[in-house]
């Protein structure tokens, strides 16, 4: 097998041409055209004999220009390659083997494989391989130990395949491995790799459900506005009230005369402070309640990696999607949407309120984008297993080329700042994971539709009102 010690053969000399006869010296006994036929029939057989050699010539040159190839292919391997006869005495090798083991291939041919082992256990499992081994023509992997230039052992993971002559019987093998320390760090680099890029898609999530928080907190901020204002009004009016009175209290406990008293109570305002104080504390209290129905509301729906699954009504989603977006960032958002009977699903509550937000905000910026009065249009139907959110904008509508990539990871077409491409892909994740189906398409009238499919709680029950 070996090739690079096959030296190239040398390119055949043409033979000179014979010398014909002379047609004048005919020989005795021999007429001029049996003569002739003699020379015509030399002729053929030179003309034959240089077809032979330049055909020759042509096969020498194409058996050195294979034998160039393999040898290249050889060299070229980052592999290590050995091939051995039956007995595992080495007939070839690369130049990847003997730049690992510091031997040439001079002396490392018809030397044993064995020699190159760098343990016992290696030893043994390649003695079993030409011993007892019964190969197949898909081989075998070995975890064997090579002895480097410098005495050290190297991990090699080693493919074993048998090699056959022409009759197909086994008459050596051929061992292809890699040192494990270019796996190794191959697969660390992999990893640090992949520990990359969860870490910025972890980041990238983090932005976008950040935006999300972002427009609920700007809901809330708003809506705690109003009722916190008014329990802060009453709350002065009462300390003005509890001054005065206090004011009052002392004069009595101090023994004032009636006149001082009644003058007193009168410029004070007693009376009136005490008529006014049962609705300063109904109007504390109804604020103070007001709020702490903000905050439950806010509990209930705002919570974004929350992953316990509970009856939802989507009519609650619904509704409380459109409060926080009109609160935080699109108050003249025309939106219309009349609640339907009851209709329960298994889900996270805060997961498909974000999912429902991310649709409406979307409508809204697309719709105004070209109109002055952005409008959407929210129906909820159902059958007796699925129920569907429909939501339809009066925008611009979805262009063809942008509806095949429109759930793909980063992909948006608001300007950069405005959107990180990862809304509408979360959407279409979180639907999934519930079992559902999010679709889009573009409404004969104009505008986009987006359709929300959810499995119904109990499928083979009408939704209850």
């Amino acid at each position: 097998m070996s090739l690079s010690s096959t030296p190239p053969s040398p390119e055949p000399s043409r033979s000179s041409p014979p010398a014909l006869p002379d047609l004048a010296a005919v020989p005795e006994g021999m007429d001029e055209t049996a003569w002739l036929d003699v020379i015509h029939k030399m002729d053929e057989v030179y003309q034959q004999l240089v077809r032979d050699e330049i055909a020759l010539e042509e096969k020498n040159a194409q058996l050195e220009q294979s034998q160039q190839f393999i040898l290249s292919l050889l060299s070229s391997m980052s592999d290590v390659l050995v091939a051995c006869d039956s007995q595992g005495r080495i007939e070839e090798t690369n130049a990847a083997l003997c730049e690992l083991v510091g031997r040439d291939e001079a002396s490392l041919r018809g030397s044993s494989a064995l020699d190159l082992l760098a343990d016992e256990d290696s030893v043994q499992r390649l003695r079993e391989v030409l011993g007892t081994w019964r190969p197949s023509r898909a081989g075998a992997v070995l975890e064997i130990q090579l002895r480097d230039a410098q005495g050290h052992s190297v991990p090699v993971d080693l493919n074993c395949t048998p090699r056959r002559n022409a009759s197909a019987r086994v008459v050596g093998y051929v061992f292809v491995g890699r040192p494990m320390g270019e796996i190794k760090r191959a697969y660390q680099e992999l990893q640090r790799a992949h520990e990359a890029l969860k870490q910025a898609q972890q980041q990238l999530l983090h932005s976008e459900k950040m935006a999300s928080l972002g427009r609920l907190v700007a809901g809330v901020a708003h809506e705690l506005n109003n009722p916190i204002s008014f329990v802060l009004g009453n709350v002065h009016a009462l300390k003005k009230y509890t001054d005065r009175m206090a004011t009052y209290l002392q004069a009595v406990h101090a023994g004032e005369p009636p006149a001082l008293l009644a003058d007193l109570r009168q410029r004070l305002r007693i009376d009136h402070a005490l008529s006014d104080l049962p609705s300063l504390i109904e109007g504390t209290l109804e604020g103070a309640q007001r709020t702490t129905d903000i905050v439950n509301g806010l509990k209930r729906f705002s919570v974004m990696d929350r992953e316990e699954r509970e009856p939802v009504d989507l009519n609650a989603v619904i509704e409380r999607a459109i409060h926080w977006v009109r609160k935080g960032t699109a108050p003249g958002f025309a939106i219309h949407w009349v609640p339907q009977p009851r209709c329960l699903v298994r889900a996270s509550a805060g997961q498909l309120l974000q999912v429902v937000m991310n649709l409406i905000q979307n409508a809204y910026d697309a719709a105004s984008a070209i109109d002055p009065q952005p409008e959407l249009w929210i129906t909820l139907t159902h059958t007796d297993r699925e129920a569907t959110i429909t939501l339809r904008d009066n925008g611009p509508g979805i262009p063809p080329e942008h509806m095949g990539r429109l759930f793909d990871p980063f992909f948006t077409t608001k300007p950069v700042g405005k959107g990180t491409g990862l809304g509408l892909s979360i959407s279409f994740g979180t639907i999934e994971q519930h079992g559902g189906r999010l679709v889009a398409a573009n409404a004969p009238e104009g505008g986009a539709v987006f359709s929300v499919t959810l499995p119904l709680l109990n499928p083979l029950a009408p939704a209850s009102s």
